[in-house]
Formats: C-alpha cells, structure tokens, sequence
C-alpha cells in the first residue's frame, strides 16, 4: 500500500511541474523582450554601462518550478508561522550574497522541508515504536530549522571573509588615491584586484553609482549588506573625511593600521578560547582512545593473573 502511495505522489509532483512549466513559458518570453528593450535603452543612455550590471544581476532571476511553488506556499505562510519577519531573513540573504532568493521562498523552502523529510523517515523507517516516533519529530524539526540555519552560516562566513580583506582592500586604495587617481576610479580597479565575495559588493557600490547614487549614500548601502564592525568605520570615515574636506589618503592609511589592530586583536581572543575549546574533543574523544591504548595490555595481564590463581 506505501509503494503504492508513494507512486501517486511522484505521478503528482511530476503532473504539478509541468503544468508550472506550460504556464511559466508565456511569461519568460514576455520578461526576455522587455528586459531586451531595457538593456537596449540603458545602453544608449549610459554609453554601455549597464552591460556590466545586467551581468552582475540579472534583470529576471530565473527559477526553477520547485523554487516557484516554494515562494507561492510562502507567500501563503508568511507573518503566520515563522518567527523572523521578511526583513530580517531579507537582511540575512543579503548578507550571504543569494540576491536572488526572495524571503518568501526561503519560508517556503521550511515548510517544505518540514513535510518532506518527516514523510521520507515514515517511509524509511515507519512509526512502529518509541524511537520511530522520535525519529520523525526531529526530522520535522531538522527541516524547520536547517535552510534558515544555512543561510545564517554562510552569511556569517561571507562577513568575515570580507572583514578580513577590508585591511587589504583600504592599504590599496590609499596607494590609488596617493597616485591621482579618484576614489570611485580606485574602487573600480580595487575590484579588478581581490576575489568574491569582496568584489562582488564592490561592483555592486560602483553599480549604484552609475545608477545615480552618491558616493555616500552606495557605500551606506554596502554597509548595510557586509554589517561589520571594520565596514562601518570605514564608510564612516570616508563619509566624515569628504565632508571636512580631509586628505583621504591619510584617513585610509590610519584606518587601514586600525582595523589590522583590531583584527589582531580578533586573533588573539580566539586564541584565548583555544584551550576551552579543547577541552571536550579532549575528554570524549582522546583520553578515551588514551586509556584503552594504555590499560588493555595491564588489564589482559590481570584477567590472565587471576585465571592461573
């Protein structure tokens, strides 16, 4: 009967995708002329510059059928189940770089995994006692609260990796801007020079400002989305130094020492930790292998003692 079941399911997700697909194909022909003739117009506004945007982003994200039904049912859940507002998990995309991924569909993806991964354990292994039941439950929770987890790590590491490359990215500016060069000219190389996920948020800045945003207000928004300690001071000091008319390149040069004492600073606190840290792998893992390398020979040689007493 499970089989049987499970067969209709499939039957009806494969009926479900492809009648998102005969109703998606319409429209993707509609959005492909439409961001034609917008590309078009850009370009001969702007002399070319949005090619290099429409690359970074594109003007429709494209997404699968199973990623659309998933911002539909989070479309429907949405404010009603989940703690995190659309702004909050907003931010977090944001934050690690999955521009394209809309709150909605991340709430979606929850739910899904929530039914999903319960139903496959049921299937795998039944509910027949105590520890099938158990099994079930955490399995709900685990896909309640892994997409939401993921997206916070690797926001989380994208955020340090930035913070890390921010001393770097300022010692060469402060080089650029000392040799003549502009500051918004000093960016557009300095993302030439460093790699994702750096490059990508500078491209970004420059992107804002060919749109028409000020110096400012793009590197506010570049604050916004790598939230760091180390980002917020350097916007800030750019900010303040262009308003009271400060050399810039002294400003970078001081900041550039700063932040390098902080992230030294960072490097030594984490090594304080070290010792804490190890201290459970330690008791759970090595003193155990220790003491059975070390007592088996001992303990042979007294359960051979007392069989020969």
């Amino acid at each position: 009967m499970y089989l049987y079941l499970v067969f209709g399911a499939l039957c009806l997700g494969v009926a479900f995708v492809a009648a998102m697909n005969a109703a998606r194909r319409g429209r993707r022909a509609t959005v492909s002329r439409i961001a034609t003739i917008i590309d078009y117009g850009t370009q001969n506004v702007l002399g070319g510059a949005s090619s290099e945007a429409s690359s970074f982003i594109d003007a429709e994200p494209t997404q699968s059928a199973f990623a659309t039904a998933a911002e539909r049912l989070g479309g429907l859940f949405s404010g009603r189940l989940v703690s995190l507002s659309e702004d909050e998990i907003r931010d977090q995309l944001i934050a690690a770089g999955l521009y394209t991924i809309s709150p909605r569909t991340v709430i979606g993806y929850r739910l899904l995994a929530t039914v999903l991964l319960p139903a496959l354990v049921y299937v795998a292994f039944g509910v027949h006692s105590l520890s099938g039941v158990l099994m079930v439950a955490i399995a709900a929770f685990a896909g309640w609260i892994l997409p939401l987890t993921i997206i916070q790590r690797q926001a989380r590491q994208r955020v340090d990796t930035i913070d890390r490359s921010l001393p770097d990215l300022i010692d060469l500016l402060c080089v650029m801007v000392e040799a003549g060069l502009s500051f918004p000219s000093s960016l557009r190389m300095a993302s030439e020079q460093f790699g994702p996920p750096l490059s990508d948020e500078l491209r970004l800045t420059l992107q804002e400002q060919t749109m028409g945003l000020g110096v400012d207000e793009a590197l506010s928004h570049m604050a916004d989305r790598a939230d760091t300690p180390a980002m917020k001071a350097f916007v800030r000091a750019m900010s303040q130094g262009e308003k009271m008319g400060i050399s810039t390149g002294q400003i970078m040069r001081n900041l550039a020492g700063e932040m390098r004492n902080r992230r030294r600073s960072r490097a030594e606190e984490k090594a304080q930790k070290t010792p804490v840290l190890m201290l459970f792998p330690l008791v759970f893992l090595i003193f155990p292998a220790m003491f059975i390398i070390l007592m088996t020979p001992a303990v042979i040689n007294l359960i051979n003692g007392f069989k020969g007493t």
